[in-house]
């Protein structure tokens, strides 16, 4: 399985990291890292349903491959958005809709994290990306 190299790092960093507060930690410098959104595209045709918190998701294409932009108002949910975006970016809209979310997370050793209601919310946001990119 080739992956991004952001996600080699986030899976190298994660492997280094003892126990959960240290994973914890590092969840939230990678939300941290999150590329903002501007205000402008927080917008409701850009939210994404089925998350508890309010989440927004913006795709672009360029050369046939898909980049996307998210956010979050809650400070965990943005670090496991842009683990979510490292593992995704340049993919193609069959090989996201193939995505499993849960073994992902397992790897990065996150999966406690993944209550049901967050691993709903980030497969509604996985969902999303499938839809805009097969729209688009």
């Amino acid at each position: 399985m080739n992956l991004p190299a952001q996600a080699c790092q986030a899976l190298e960093a994660f492997a280094q990291s003892k126990g959960w507060e240290q994973r914890a930690r590092l969840l939230m410098q990678w939300g941290d890292r999150l590329e903002p959104l501007a205000e402008a595209e927080k917008t409701e045709a850009n939210r994404v349903h089925g998350c508890e918190s309010l989440v927004w998701l913006v795709a672009e294409q360029s050369g046939g491959v898909w980049r996307f932009k998210a956010s979050s108002d809650a400070r965990l949910l943005r670090g496991l958005l842009a683990l979510l975006l490292v593992r995704v970016q340049g993919l193609a809209s069959a090989q996201l809709a193939a995505l499993d979310l849960r073994e992902w997370f397992t790897q990065l050793g996150l999966e406690r994290q993944l209550s049901p209601s967050r691993s709903n919310g980030l497969h509604a946001v996985l969902q999303r990306m499938a839809e805009l990119a097969s729209a688009g």
